[in-house]
């Protein structure tokens, strides 16, 4: 290479690296931000490149992204002053980067640390205005509900995140404390349960005493409709048997013998006692009309 041409080789090649150094390069799922010997003189920064001013300005990065973190095993009080054991989780993204930079230095763990706090705080008092079996009975929402308008206000202000969701995962009790409040939620559903089972026989011998009474109602109605009834058809019937007699007495009184013979005569066992002139053996004696 010859040696006058050396010198436009090096100055190429150093504007080359001077450009290199002044660019930077935002992701879509990035946020970021320009330091000045470490002050901050520009965010807002959209997806692409962007320049800055080499060995001088320093370009901070941060996630874009919803960052979810959990937090197991966090002790409150409740206003019993009983321990409660609760897991949450957090969701949360950066919303104002500078803010954010300056209360974290830009580390996802010393911003989850304080979220934390912030979030911890506001199920405190929630935790602290119940007793333990109202936080055990009620929803899981209730616990976390009261206090995530106050905890995204201190979040937004105080670390520059968007607090998006806070969910309760588990709520537990300590081991002693767990005995106790079961046996005692179990005496007063034990006592609720009787209660019920007392109003449930209460109104079922209501229930079965208004059948009963209606049960005979009917029955009384139905037989004092079928006496009527039985009571008309005898009285036709009776009505038809003199008619039919009346044309013809002997016969009637014939047919009554052979009904009355037929009743009383040839059964095993029987005894019966007349005289042999009775009027029971007329028709026996002689059958035709008129003659004994």
């Amino acid at each position: 290479m010859p040696s006058r041409v050396f010198p436009f080789v090096v100055l190429g090649g150093v504007l080359l690296l001077i450009a290199v150094s002044s660019l930077f390069m935002v992701g879509e799922t990035e946020l970021a931000l320009r330091l000045r010997f470490g002050e901050i003189v520009a965010t807002g920064y959209k997806p692409g490149l962007h320049w800055k001013i080499p060995l001088v300005d320093r370009v901070v990065k941060f996630e874009r992204r919803v960052v979810t973190q959990s937090y197991p095993q966090e002790t409150f009080l409740t206003n019993e002053n009983r321990g409660l054991i609760v897991d949450f989780y957090v969701k949360w993204k950066v919303k104002d980067a500078a803010n954010y930079f300056r209360a974290t230095g830009g580390r996802e763990e010393i911003a989850g640390e304080r979220l934390a706090e912030i979030v911890k705080d506001g199920i405190k008092g929630v935790v602290a205005q119940r007793t333990l079996e109202q936080i055990v009975t009620a929803e899981r929402a209730a616990v976390t509900g009261d206090m995530f308008g106050n905890a995204s206000k201190a979040a937004g202000q105080e670390l520059g995140i968007d607090l998006i969701d806070v969910r309760v995962q588990r709520i537990d009790l300590p081991e002693d404390v767990a005995t106790r409040v079961y046996e005692s939620m179990k005496q007063n559903f034990e006592k609720l349960a009787r209660s019920l089972r007392g109003v449930g026989e209460r109104e079922s011998q209501r229930i079965r005493a208004e059948a009963e009474r209606k049960r005979a109602e009917t029955l009384a109605a139905a037989a004092r409709e079928s006496l009527e009834v039985r009571g008309q058809g005898d009285a036709e019937a009776a009505e038809i048997y003199a008619r039919v007699y009346s044309r013809n007495p002997e016969f009637y009184a014939f047919y009554r013998s052979l009904q009355a013979y037929k009743n009383s005569l040839g059964k095993e066992g029987d005894v019966l006692v007349v005289t042999p002139d009775s009027e029971f053996f007329k028709y026996i004696k002689s059958p035709a009309p008129g003659r004994r």
